[in-house]
């Protein structure tokens, strides 16, 4: 489903950067923690700014490239930057418009899950914690035969994530996670920016272990490419 601009916080806040050079404060909620903010100027990064594991992630993506919940379109810019080719998408109406107008050269306000969608490609993108589009554990299959679908053969997945377990550290260094309740990494969002209210959603974090125990139950390999410098990690998934 896309996002009409008047439920679009983020993408409001992207389209004023762009067309001001600065932006008011995207503010975060979540019924788990304390109010946030997202600095709009970092959507917005080159390829010099951005963390290792983003550099990483670009630099191995080859062929025919899907960057999915494209935002400002920092990465498909550089990834043009490289010489490559992407198709960048994203539910934000307002981001599409805002990526068009920087060059990006083929994007689309498109939903990831919408069956008329079936292009394929090389190698798929979900970056900036991009797992949390899967929304929850529950949403594993539905993401997995989507990915089947929109891989060509011998492609693959960078997805970057974090392990939310630190939150649960005890002064021992142990964890402490009641396995009875939710996936610890489930959480739900809310954004807003000036007068504009989003609606509020699930994110997913996962660890590396969870995500390569479904990737193998719906015929997928998982790969640590790489760790960040707190419980974040690069992922690469393959189709068996």
């Amino acid at each position: 489903m896309l996002l009409p601009p008047h439920k679009d916080p983020m993408g409001t806040a992207i389209a004023d950067y762009h067309r001001t050079g600065r932006a008011g404060t995207l503010r975060v909620f979540s019924s788990q923690f304390d109010e946030d903010e997202i600095p709009v100027e970092q959507l917005f990064r080159t390829f010099t700014e951005m963390p290792p594991i983003e550099q990483q992630a670009l630099t191995l993506s080859t062929g025919r490239i899907l960057d999915v919940g494209a935002g400002s379109g920092c990465h498909a810019l550089a990834l043009q930057e490289m010489g490559k080719e992407v198709t960048a998408i994203d539910i934000s109406e307002l981001s599409v418009e805002v990526m068009q107008e920087r060059g990006v050269k083929d994007a689309r306000a498109i939903d990831l899950y919408d069956e008329r969608f079936t292009e394929q490609y090389d190698t798929i993108l979900l970056l900036m914690n991009g797992s949390g589009i899967i929304g929850n554990i529950e949403g594993m299959e539905r993401f997995f035969l989507r990915m089947k679908l929109l891989l060509k053969p011998g492609g693959c997945i960078y997805m970057d994530s974090s392990d939310l377990k630190y939150l649960f550290e005890e002064e021992d260094g142990s964890f402490l996670i009641d396995i009875a309740d939710d996936y610890y990494g489930l959480v739900d969002f809310r954004m807003q920016y000036k007068q504009v209210k989003g609606e509020s959603f699930d994110w997913l974090y996962i660890d590396f272990d969870t995500l390569a125990y479904y990737a193998e139950q719906y015929g997928f390999t998982a790969e640590m490419v790489c760790e960040g410098e707190h419980y974040d990690y690069l992922a690469r998934l393959g189709c068996k």
